[in-house]
């Protein structure tokens, strides 16, 4: 994991359907540090707690480019985006799944493919059998695991 060094980082949540907003708001509550979760209208909750939400509106990529625009380098952003995923990486933004899996500019290329192969054998109606996995509770340690280590890398912990 390249190091970037800016002062006062932030985390962004791509927050429409992520599953560990409770443990991202609790650990970065740990670290003293800032997060803004995003998401769209239609997605507006009435439990925000102390967390900051920012709503954008409900037309499509409406959140990632929210955060595109947002994000700097050194900031931390959590989304199961790749696309989105591969734009911050440019940036210099330090980008990581819900389940935990750190994405870098070294594994892109494929990643991206692959989302691109899928996306072509959908649109030919030929659908992989079960679709991806059911996120489990061992996706919710890897993350808070890997946020984390993130966390106290760049906290110098």
């Amino acid at each position: 994991m390249e190091k970037y060094s800016r002062r006062n980082s932030r985390v962004f949540v791509d927050g429409d359907a992520c599953p560990v907003n409770k443990e991202i708001a609790k650990i970065a509550k740990m670290y003293d540090q800032d997060v803004l979760f995003v998401a769209s209208y239609a997605h507006m909750r009435k439990d925000e707690g102390q967390n900051e939400w920012k709503y954008v509106d409900s037309e499509a990529e409406e959140v990632d480019l929210y955060i595109l625009n947002m994000a700097q380098r050194g900031d931390i952003v959590v989304t199961q985006d790749t696309g989105l995923a591969s734009m911050l990486i440019g940036k210099g933004v330090y980008v990581l799944s819900p389940r935990g899996k750190y994405y870098n500019k070294e594994d892109m290329d494929q990643i991206l493919f692959f989302r691109y192969a899928s996306a072509k054998e959908r649109r030919a109606g030929r659908y992989p059998k079960g679709g991806p996995s059911s996120f489990s509770e061992n996706d919710r340690q890897n993350f808070k695991e890997s946020f984390i280590k993130l966390l106290s890398n760049l906290k110098g912990i």
